[in-house]
């Protein structure tokens, strides 16, 4: 078991398979030493435990608890190419979509849930700029979407 799956056991939790992909993309890519994840729905066992908006009929704590979901099946995506998370230099970048009810505008809070996670997995490597950005209906009516971009360590 790695480093950083020992530390996602002590947190309770386990990395989940890949989500299968919804349309023509795949879950991750790696170009040279980064892996640049597609959008993670919140996807547990198949299904999406909540749909619709944040603001409406999800609230900011439910869609946070969602954000964490997203985060942890892009590091699942980050594995299927990398191999091993503790290839993972650096998380470099966090770009979260929050379908939001119109007069919603707390989706820095609610992505804070995958900047956590990453943070309380990686350390330090999980430090990384973001972006929160609300948007009107996501993908099988997600109610948050999450990609990341990771740096590898050299091979």
């Amino acid at each position: 078991m790695s480093a950083v799956e020992a530390k996602l056991a002590e947190l309770g939790l386990s990395l989940p398979e890949v989500v299968p992909p919804l349309a023509a993309y795949q879950p991750a890519v790696r170009s040279g030493r980064y892996v640049f994840t597609a959008g993670q729905l919140p996807m547990v066992d198949g299904k999406l435990p909540l749909t619709g908006k944040v603001g409406a009929e999800v609230t900011p704590e439910e869609a946070k608890e969602l954000a964490r979901t997203c985060a942890l099946n892009a590091l699942a995506a980050v594995k299927s190419v990398a191999g091993d998370l503790d290839r993972v230099a650096r998380v470099v970048k966090v770009v979260g979509f929050v379908a939001s009810a119109a007069d919603f505008t707390g989706q820095p809070a609610v992505l804070n849930g995958a900047s956590e996670l990453l943070g309380e997995v990686l350390g330090d490597k999980g430090v990384h700029a973001r972006s929160a950005v609300g948007v009107a209906v996501l993908p099988l009516d997600a109610p948050v979407e999450v990609e990341i971009q990771v740096e590898l360590t050299e091979a």
